[in-house]
């Protein structure tokens, strides 16, 4: 939501508690979906700190992940796929949901 008349974000204050903990308001919240339990980096930076949700999982390129989940099944072909597929096709039409 950008503040018609700067071009800017609006502005919003929280305090500080006797405990060192801050409240982020509602709005800030909702907007960027962080629920309880979201960790966040802290960053200090010339006139105050700067404030982001953590990153889940270092950044990687494919080649550093590729084949990291290797399954001990056998693959499934691409026929036995669209066969699956089919079989379900027709179940749910025998049921009336098609």
């Amino acid at each position: 939501m950008w503040h018609n008349l700067t071009g800017v974000l609006p502005m919003e204050t929280t305090r500080l508690s006797t405990k060192g903990q801050i409240i982020l308001p509602k709005s800030i919240r909702d907007s960027r979906a962080w629920a309880p339990g979201t960790e966040f980096t802290i960053e200090e930076s010339g006139d105050g700190i700067v404030l982001r949700p953590a990153a889940r999982f270092p950044a990687a390129d494919l080649e550093q992940v590729a084949g990291c989940l290797r399954s001990k099944r056998k693959s499934t072909t691409l026929a036995q796929m669209s066969a699956a597929i089919g079989r379900e096709v027709r179940r749910r039409h025998d049921r009336g949901r098609y």
